[in-house]
Formats: structure tokens, sequence, C-alpha cells
């Protein structure tokens, strides 16, 4: 379901057209009306009032698994949610989701408070993001000043980590959305919650490190969602 209409390339955004709050609802009532619908991922909702859209028809329709990715900033940089509706997002969406999906820049805007950029104080931030209502919070470590790109899963009151390299590549457009619609896939093919976080990080990993065959663009090209599929396909080259 579209939220908003975006002009972008790999090196910018350049346009942002809203689509009105009461399309938007009228896009959600529409599909559930017809369609059993296991899993939701929220993703770019670039105004306060497409927040409240959102929230008062999930509310309604009450589907089984909300994950919500705080989206906020483009890879380009570019801001993509109003500031106006960071306290909606906080206050109406974050305690409808099941999972939230921050990185450590989105963690900070919701807080109100500075990144951290230490893997140690990853776990405070995740309980202080469950305080504000998400019942579990994946927080994804790729802007720690490591080596390392862990992400952290808080989950019945217990705490995982799921490891994995940093793939050096600038082809990462598209990774936290990725990870977040991979993980409610795996969600709605009824895989446990800290089942489908990895088995999305290791897809995530996978389209990370083939990105370079795609290599499209001359900024952040988008990350190789098709990686697992392409080398299956006979006669294809790169």
């Amino acid at each position: 379901m579209l939220t908003a209409l975006t002009a972008q390339n790999t090196r910018a955004v350049t346009a942002i057209f809203d689509v009105t709050p009461e399309f938007v609802a009228r896009q959600i009532d529409t599909v559930f009306e017809d369609i059993r619908i296991d899993a939701v991922k929220i993703g770019m909702l670039s105004n306060a009032a497409i927040v409240e859209a959102v929230a008062d028809r999930l509310g309604h329709w009450k589907p089984r698994w909300i994950v919500l990715d705080p989206v906020m900033v483009a890879k380009s940089g570019d801001r993509l949610l109003d500031p106006t509706a960071v306290e909606a997002l906080r206050t109406r969406l974050l305690p409808l989701a099941d999972l939230i999906t921050p990185n450590l820049p989105e963690a900070a805007v919701l807080l109100g408070e500075e990144p951290i950029r230490e893997r140690a104080r990853m776990g405070n931030v995740a309980a202080r993001l469950q305080g504000l209502g998400a019942k579990n919070v994946l927080l994804k470590g790729g802007h720690l000043d490591a080596g390392e790109s862990p992400d952290l899963l808080l989950h019945g009151g217990e705490l995982y980590w799921l490891e994995s390299e940093r793939v050096e590549t600038k082809n990462t457009h598209g990774t936290g959305c990725t990870l977040s619609s991979a993980v409610a896939a795996f969600l709605a093919r009824r895989h446990p919650l800290p089942e489908a976080v990895a088995l999305a990080k290791r897809y995530l990993t996978g389209a990370l490190r083939h990105a370079d065959e795609l290599d499209v663009g001359h900024g952040h090209g988008p990350v190789h969602h098709f990686w697992h599929f392409w080398p299956q396909l006979e006669g294809w080259q790169p």
C-alpha cells in the first residue's frame, strides 16, 4: 500500500509526494476486506496525518504481526519523515507494533537523545525503546564504530545477538527496508519471531555480499535482492 511517492536515484531523493491520509486508509480497508493478512510491514510514513491514518486502520483490523521500520532518513541523507510526525509515530504506532527495527540514529530520535556508538550500550537502548510501548525491538548496529555489524533482538525479556561481518560495499541502498520486509515475510510463513529475524538477517547479509554484482547508479546502489536465484538461471550472465 502506497503512503508516499518519491523521485529518487542512488544519489538523492529530489521530491516526495504524500498520498492523502484518506486514500491510505481506503487502501488498507480495501485489502483487509478481501484478503487475510498475516503480517504487515510499515515503512516510510512522511507526515503525522498519514501516521494517524495507518494507526487507526491497523488498530481496527488488528493483523497478527505488525513490523514497524521507523524510516526517517534515506541512505543519501535526505530526511523522509516530517519532524512533526515523530511524536505521532512514537505514541500511536509503537504501541501497535509487534516488532520495531530502528537503526541507532532512528533509535536516538525516538528517545530524544544523541546516537550511541558503543555495542555495550545497545541493550539499554533496546530496553528503553520497549518502554515506549513496542512489544519487541530489533536494534540494528550497522552504525557502530566497529568492524562487525551486530544487531540486537529484545524479545520476551531476553537479548539475542545476531552477529555478522561488516560487508564493504557502497551499494547499501534499502538495507533497512529489506531486513524489515524479510522479517515480516518469514513471520507470515509462521516462523517464530527469533527465527524469522535470524533468517532475515542471513538473507540481507547475502544481499549485501552480492550487491556489487548489480552496481547500479553512481551513488549508493541497491542491495542484490535476487542473489539467491540469479545463479540458478540457465545461461545467466552478470
